[in-house]
């Protein structure tokens, strides 16, 4: 039976014992380079492939399975920037690869949480349209009502005020987390790659061309001098002020002249 003995010392071609010169220089290592099966290993779980782009110098069209925004948050793997088998080319490409999985999955993301919010904000919409166009219908009713009768329009109209703001509010809330999604979207994948609401609207079948959603920031407190509300409720308040004014300016003018 043969045993292989492990030699302390190697051999050279004459089967001598080979003895390194001490005047000779270290023999530096060689960082191995890594072969492509070794990058792939860092590839995002739902990668396909990769296609150069002969027009975009070293750019490249990344192609993935099905994001359903469940998955977590596409980042380049920590290991990519200290395995020394990897190229710069490679890290490169592997960083550019997230980049594209973010972007991907910042959109499913969006799909999936905007959805339930979307379809609930439509008939919260049509609520507080209605509430809104009711009030108005009031407020314009003093130009042909009696003037005996001033009292019980005021009735209907801050009746029809006081519905017109719990529609605002109601919409504020869901515009704040339509919104807030938005911003998440935005954030991950930057305003170049934005997925807009209208578009995810659509593709539901919804229209949201007249939703009031404003930037997150202004449904956040803190970031406005005075009294904080939310951006619809804000602008009824106005609205409601102005009207109010004018049935003052009327009834001071009325008092002056009888």
């Amino acid at each position: 039976m043969e045993h292989v003995i492990p030699l302390i010392t190697p051999l050279d071609g004459s089967g001598l014992a080979h003895h390194p010169d001490p005047a000779a220089p270290p023999t530096l290592p060689v960082a191995p380079v890594a072969p492509a099966s070794t990058a792939a290993r860092y590839n995002h779980p739902l990668f396909v492939r990769a296609e150069r782009v002969e027009r975009v110098s070293g750019g490249c069209h990344f192609y993935f399975k099905a994001f359903t925004g469940y998955e977590p948050e596409p980042v380049t793997p920590r290991a990519v920037y200290s395995d020394e088998t990897l190229t710069s080319e490679q890290r490169r490409e592997l960083g550019e690869q997230y980049e594209a999985a973010l972007i991907i999955w910042s959109k499913a993301r969006l799909r999936r949480v905007a959805e339930p919010l979307l379809r609930k904000a439509a008939p919260l919409w049509a609520a507080w349209t209605a509430a809104r166009n009711q009030m108005q219908t009031a407020f314009q009713a003093f130009w042909q009502i009696e003037d005996g009768r001033w009292k019980a329009q005021l009735l209907r109209l801050t009746d029809a005020e006081r519905a017109a703001a719990e529609a605002a509010q109601a919409w504020d809330e869901i515009a704040q987390q339509l919104a807030q999604a938005a911003d998440d979207q935005v954030r991950a994948a930057g305003y170049d790659n934005e997925l807009e609401l209208d578009k995810v609207a659509r593709e539901l079948g919804l229209d949201s061309t007249d939703w009031a959603i404003q930037h997150i920031n202004d449904y956040l407190p803190g970031r406005s001098w005075g009294e904080f509300q939310t951006p619809l409720v804000s602008e009824l308040q106005r609205e409601i002020k102005a009207q109010r004014a004018r049935l003052r300016e009327v009834a001071e003018l009325a008092g002056r002249l009888t």
